[in-house]
């Protein structure tokens, strides 16, 4: 199903962002592709929406709604829809952006899938309250509020749609790990100002091959999209409006919106004492609060290029997220991070996992292995306790969850590991 709405709010530089998706879609994506696999899109895993928002206890076979917003090309999209269908319950999805070429694009996909669950929606999130789409147990906003007039306004919308008990996945770009872009951005608009788009790719090309030993972007190792291709180009270098959020000034978004954090993503990452060595720092850094520890994480670690995290109204905020508490509780393995996490683990039972250049070692405790192999996403905590004490009769269930809340507590943090609850019976 397809809706258009003439867009309202229209505000400086809203015809020049219109225009570059039109021109250069993003991301770019084939629909014959989708016979290859789906692609991942970070906040769209079903299981971990579970996890984060849900505690672990949502049943998809009901009725869920979810809006995409700012659904570019599609990857949330497809994800979500796929997921959905899946499962076969009564979901939908809707896709609203503000591009008919990127609608084209993600219409396409969705087609080649054989998904009918998606409507899609020409318009931009400011209108949302205007559009009488209904509301939403979870919406995803990734990669679009640094691109608005108004962030503020527009997170106010999406806050504004969420049924209640409802939470958002959101991302926006990190100042430290884009260092050296917004200078660039600036040279660029000197160097380009009244040529057309299309021109500016070559001249920006030119001066990527042209720029000082000196330059902050020549040094910064984690912004490659631009040698992908022209699309990822524009998107990085020659946006014509975008801007760059520290952890402080993301929180005091989401409170203009009544909102709150629930969780960072990959939570691990958010925490300074992943990057520290030093027994006097680390102590010093445990004793602050999470939002000051993830302030001190991204200054510590200045490879994040972008924040993620799952958020909720300030009212009702917690608890979101589902914890390991008892034998009922399922772990879960993340099909998108899990693959690489098995690769790195060792036989000295530690993970060395590479986080955007940066490779940390987590030591693991000895259960890890034997209990790595039963997480199957069907058995319960109880069940994997059993089978492990019928081999090891001192194994009580306080000396099992003191080693699986070791081993939890890393994967995690990784993103790796989730907790679901099953759905009572009767």
């Amino acid at each position: 199903m397809e809706t258009h709405k003439n867009r309202v709010d229209r505000r400086p530089g809203d015809d020049a962002v219109l225009k570059q998706y039109e021109a250069y879609p993003y991301p770019p994506r084939d629909p014959r592709d989708e016979a290859k696999g789906l692609y991942i899109s970070r906040l769209s895993s079903l299981p971990d929406v579970n996890h984060y928002l849900f505690r672990g206890r949502r049943d998809f076979s009901e009725p869920f709604r979810a809006l995409v917003a700012g659904g570019g090309t599609g990857d949330a999209t497809i994800m979500m829809a796929q997921q959905l269908a899946d499962r076969g319950g009564p979901g939908e999805v809707v896709h609203l952006d503000i591009s008919t070429a990127t609608r084209r694009i993600a219409k396409a996909r969705a087609e080649a899938r054989g998904l009918t669950n998606i409507r899609f929606v020409s318009a931009s999130l400011t209108d949302l309250p205007n559009l009488a789409l209904g509301r939403f147990d979870y919406i995803d906003c990734c990669g679009v509020l640094h691109h608005l007039h108004d962030p503020e306004a527009g997170l106010c919308a999406l806050a504004g749609a969420l049924v209640p008990g409802g939470g958002l996945g959101l991302m926006v770009y990190g100042e430290f790990g884009r260092t050296g872009l917004y200078p660039l951005q600036s040279v660029l608009r000197s160097l380009g100002r009244g040529l057309p788009l299309k021109q500016q790719i070559p001249l920006t090309r030119r001066l990527l091959a042209d720029l000082p030993a000196t330059n902050w972007f020549r040094h910064n190792p984690f912004l490659t999209d631009h040698n992908r291709g022209d699309a990822e180009l524009v998107d990085l270098c020659l946006h014509s409006r975008d801007r760059a959020y520290r952890i402080a000034e993301f929180v005091d978004l989401l409170a203009a919106a009544d909102l709150a954090p629930v969780a960072f993503i990959e939570p691990i990452r958010y925490e300074p004492t992943t990057y520290l060595q030093d027994p006097l720092l680390i102590k010093k850094a445990q004793r602050l609060s999470v939002l000051e520890r993830a302030s001190l994480a991204e200054a510590l670690a200045g490879n994040l290029k972008t924040h993620l995290l799952y958020a909720a109204p300030l009212t009702d905020a917690a608890p979101r997220v589902a914890q390991p508490d008892g034998p009922d509780a399922v772990p879960l393995l993340s099909a998108a991070n899990s693959r690489a996490l098995i690769k790195s683990m060792r036989l000295d039972l530690s993970v060395t996992p590479a986080i955007d250049g940066l490779t940390v070692r987590f030591v693991l405790p000895p259960l890890t292995s034997a209990i790595f192999s039963r997480v199957d996403g069907r058995a319960t905590l109880g069940q994997i306790h059993g089978k492990l004490q019928a081999a090891n009769p001192d194994l009580d269930w306080p000396k099992f969850k003191a080693q699986f809340d070791q081993f939890y507590k890393v994967l995690n943090g990784l993103n790796a590991m989730h907790i679901v609850y099953p759905k009572p019976h009767g």
